[in-house]
């Protein structure tokens, strides 16, 4: 199915799903909406999946990692060959993602979606590894387009068939999370075009990078907006001039779950670059997905907000990873259990207050 295809075939939440959720939470033996955001959690993921007996108990992290061209021009504190070193620890499993992800009891899955080095696919374990490489790394879009219009659009299908497989195999909530040494860039690339942003506002620290740095990693972002000119109506277009890989894989997936009508929780920036993209392709996606967290990155509330979305976390947190979803997880699985647990007042046997 074309990408096209994928984003008409997106239909909102259900209403009438929604309502009657929030019939049920105004029954619950506790004053009125009296556990305030996890109320409308329980309700949106009753929405989500068109039933008043939600499950999100089968939860999966796919960390789509790769890297980029942008990292030549020193616009990150580490250097490149990290990625690769990275992809190796989460499989191993001693990654900040993989503790976070084991105490919300979610697998992780990584996906090679173009990474430098050859790494080995394996899909046994507790932490497989998925190959999906589109190409060894981005062209560093300073000098020209980061990929091509066709690679752009194979990484996002390929971002969707990984996570429709999981949907497929039982997973009912997605967490999204990346690694790529020098992707706050072409995330802040992202953000600026598609909403007509300032570089300055979008761009970060990303690593950890000091003053000097930070000047160079803005006149790199914005030289290669100028040299492309992206098109922010055509989110291909953006995703190809100025993106990455790992970018265009989050929002493939993040299409897949509003397609299977899954909740899916969103990390920091760059997940969020990825969200932004599939809200381009199809605004309905937003009424899927929740924002684990607000990273400290200036971008990403900005990228919130146009999606008109609010964080559950916040924590001044900025490993990426998938960290943020990974930590909210439980957070949506107590409303969910709220919701379903909560004795009414009915059943209680307990007098109800005036309303």
């Amino acid at each position: 199915m074309k990408l096209e295809e994928i984003a008409r075939s997106i239909e909102p939440v259900d209403p009438q799903a929604m309502l009657h959720a929030r019939e049920h939470t105004s029954r619950l033996v506790m004053p009125h909406r009296a556990l305030g955001e996890l109320h409308l959690i329980g309700e949106r993921v009753c929405g989500i999946q068109r039933t008043l007996e939600p499950s999100v108990k089968e939860k999966a992290i796919l960390v789509m990692a790769a890297d980029h061209g942008i990292a030549a021009e020193g616009v990150s504190a580490y250097p490149q060959d990290v990625t690769g070193e990275m992809v190796k620890t989460f499989v191993r499993g001693g990654a900040g993602i993989n503790v976070l992800a084991r105490r919300a009891n979610a697998r992780v899955i990584v996906v090679d979606m173009g990474t430098i080095p050859d790494i080995l696919e394996q899909t046994s374990g507790k932490n497989p590894l998925l190959v999906r490489k589109i190409a060894r790394g981005t062209q560093d879009f300073t000098r020209g387009p980061a990929m091509t219009r066709e690679q752009a659009e194979q990484s996002v299908t390929a971002g969707y068939e990984a996570a429709a497989g999981l949907f497929e195999q039982g997973v009912e909530l997605l967490g999204t999370g990346d690694m790529g040494i020098g992707n706050t860039s072409p995330s802040s690339a992202i953000g600026a075009v598609i909403m007509g942003r300032p570089v300055q506002r979008m761009s970060g620290r990303g690593t950890g990078i000091d003053d000097e740095t930070f000047a160079r990693k803005c006149r790199a972002i914005q030289k290669g907006i100028t040299v492309n000119t992206p098109d922010p109506k055509d989110p291909l277009d953006v995703l190809s001039k100025v993106g990455g890989f790992e970018i265009g894989g989050i929002a493939g997936a993040i299409l897949a779950a509003a397609r299977f009508q899954r909740p899916v929780v969103i990390d920091g920036l760059i997940s969020t670059a990825g969200a932004l993209l599939a809200h381009a392709m199809c605004p309905v996606v937003a009424d899927y997905i929740f924002a684990g967290h607000r990273s400290v990155e200036q971008g990403h509330q900005l990228m919130l907000e146009h999606m008109g979305l609010g964080p559950i976390l916040d924590l001044g947190m900025r490993l990426g990873e998938g960290t943020g979803a990974a930590l909210a997880m439980p957070i949506i699985e107590a409303a969910v259990r709220v919701f379903l647990e909560v004795l009414t007042f009915e059943q209680a046997g307990v007098s109800k207050g005036a309303t």
